[in-house]
């Protein structure tokens, strides 16, 4: 898989953890420096360490479904991108309480990671390299939390829940249209 793919896919899966970030900055105003980095450190290694494990779990499998390995793929991203749109939309988003814990944080950052699991394995079946695509899908995660929870700290509620919203549908339709993107063959 080309650099400039794996790039959107960094961006298109660090939506949720933007998302969550933006609202933990806003609900909880008195973040020191250090919990804002929690929040990039923990969602971004587990955005990295899950999009590994997809990928070990998919080498298992990889061999018997090659043939039909891009529209696996295909199948993979779709589903991650609309389930992501579907999220957006309704209702049922992450609790999201105002006190800072670290039991918190790592529910949250393997909850927003697990559309990185679907990834890896998406690579293995693919036969795609994983160790730099993972290191930048860690990287994208911890920068894009920490802009999340910058951000979220500097805005009121409703833009800040706004934008989540909308960043999440975007990350979602990203993810469709590389998928049909590894349909295609581009």
């Amino acid at each position: 898989m080309d650099i400039v793919s794996v790039c959107v896919i960094a961006v298109a899966l660090a939506m949720d953890a933007f998302s969550v970030s933006i609202t933990k900055g806003f609900t909880q105003k008195n973040l020191t420096k250090a919990q804002w980095l929690y929040y990039g450190i923990f969602f971004g290694f587990f955005q990295f360490f899950m999009t590994v494990l997809g990928y070990l779990c998919g080498t298992t499998v990889s061999g018997f479904i090659s043939s039909i390995a891009s529209f696996v793929g295909f199948i993979l991203l779709m589903i991650i991108g609309v389930n992501m749109i579907r999220e957006s939309l309704t209702s049922d988003d992450e609790e999201i309480t105002d006190n800072f814990s670290f039991k918190e944080v790592f529910i949250l950052a393997i909850a927003t990671s697990i559309d990185a699991f679907a990834v890896g394995l998406s690579f293995a079946i693919l036969g795609s390299e994983v160790l730099i695509p993972s290191i930048i899908i860690g990287v994208t995660a911890f920068i894009i939390s920490l802009i999340g929870v910058f951000i979220g700290a500097k805005l009121e509620d409703k833009i800040g829940k706004y934008l989540g919203d909308k960043v999440e549908i975007f990350g979602g339709v990203v993810l469709i249209i590389i998928a049909i993107k590894i349909l295609i063959g581009l």
